[in-house]
């Protein structure tokens, strides 16, 4: 997901952490939670309080979550080799698929229990919902410290963020109604709140997870304006045009642009020097770092190449 406008400069400004020191902080979330998650579905079962079983399982998918971000980051730093010549990095992206994924599947599950539970609201005790939602307010809390830092600069790290974040709402919903079920014994309580914690899940995830997919399916970054970098390119002396363009992000923060350019024949004996210019602009301007030119000389160029992709313009088909 490029929240950066281009994709390969604007995260340079935020101050990162050491990539141990970051490993530190999700380690610490991953038995913060462990243990919180444990807690809850104990209080959960024996309080009767499905808006506390669902809070823990939101928990639980957090600390795979946790364990999942914590592997891909461990991954992603592992340099290209002939299995993988792009690199790790991308299993990043992936692990943030699989954590809001996880995310709509708990909440439509939680959505079921609670309108089971409409229909004929439990026996809760109160004092157990309150107490253990409080713990997990202060667990959440934490978690969310210590990825907020992080999430900036990581799709994968911001859906840790995100998991931590509607969980702290949670555990307040969960303390509201443990005291309303305390002070006017509204049993109705626990079920509505655990479907509106279960609606704020779907909610996240659903809004967050086109991100990810967007970049797994090699699509342009959502920060580019892909016909604004044609029209640069076109406007680079001895271009006479382009086709065949692709732009895609190999990881989060690395946008990268593949063409073929169509050259006059002025321009033909100084490939290098144009193809310099482009790079130098692509850079620069639109913060693409990466990318491989194939150069056509006007009087041979491809007839009637699509601009995108691989194949013939449309009116050839």
């Amino acid at each position: 997901m490029a929240h950066d406008h281009h994709g390969g400069h604007d995260h340079h400004g935020h101050a990162h952490l050491d990539p141990a020191s970051g490993d530190r902080r999700v380690s610490l979330a991953i038995w913060a939670n462990g243990l919180l998650t444990v807690a809850q579905i104990v209080g959960g079962i024996l309080s009767g309080s499905l808006a506390l079983v669902a809070d823990a399982m939101h928990n639980l998918s957090d600390m795979a979550a946790l364990v999942i971000a914590f592997a891909a980051r461990k991954i992603s730093r592992k340099p290209a080799d002939r299995a993988m010549t792009f690199g790790y990095g991308r299993i990043e992206i992936v692990a943030a698929l699989i954590n809001y994924t996880t995310l709509i599947l708990v909440g439509v599950y939680l959505i079921y229990e609670g309108a089971m539970r409409l229909i004929e609201p439990p026996e809760v005790a109160g004092w157990t919902v309150v107490i253990l939602a409080g713990v997990a307010l202060i667990v959440d809390t934490l978690t969310a410290v210590l990825t907020y830092a992080m999430q900036k600069d990581s799709v994968n790290i911001r859906a840790l963020f995100l998991h931590n974040l509607s969980d702290a709402l949670a555990s307040v919903a969960v303390m509201v109604g443990g005291a309303l079920i305390l002070l006017y014994d509204w049993r109705i309580v626990d079920p509505l709140i655990t479907i509106g914690i279960a609606g704020y899940i779907l909610y996240l995830a659903l809004t967050e997870i086109g991100g990810p997919v967007r970049t797994l399916m090699l699509g342009s970054p959502a920060g580019i304006d892909t016909d604004e970098v044609i029209a640069a390119i076109r406007g680079i002396n001895g271009v006479q045009d382009l086709h065949h363009v692709h732009f895609w992000q190999m990881q989060e923060h690395s946008t990268s642009l593949d063409s073929h350019i169509v050259l006059t024949a002025d321009a033909w004996p100084r490939q290098e020097a144009v193809k310099a210019e482009i790079k130098a602009m692509l850079d620069q301007r639109f913060g693409i770092g990466h990318s491989t030119l194939e150069f056509e000389h006007a009087a041979h160029a491809h007839d009637h190449a699509a601009l995108y992709g691989c194949g013939k313009a449309a009116a050839d088909l």
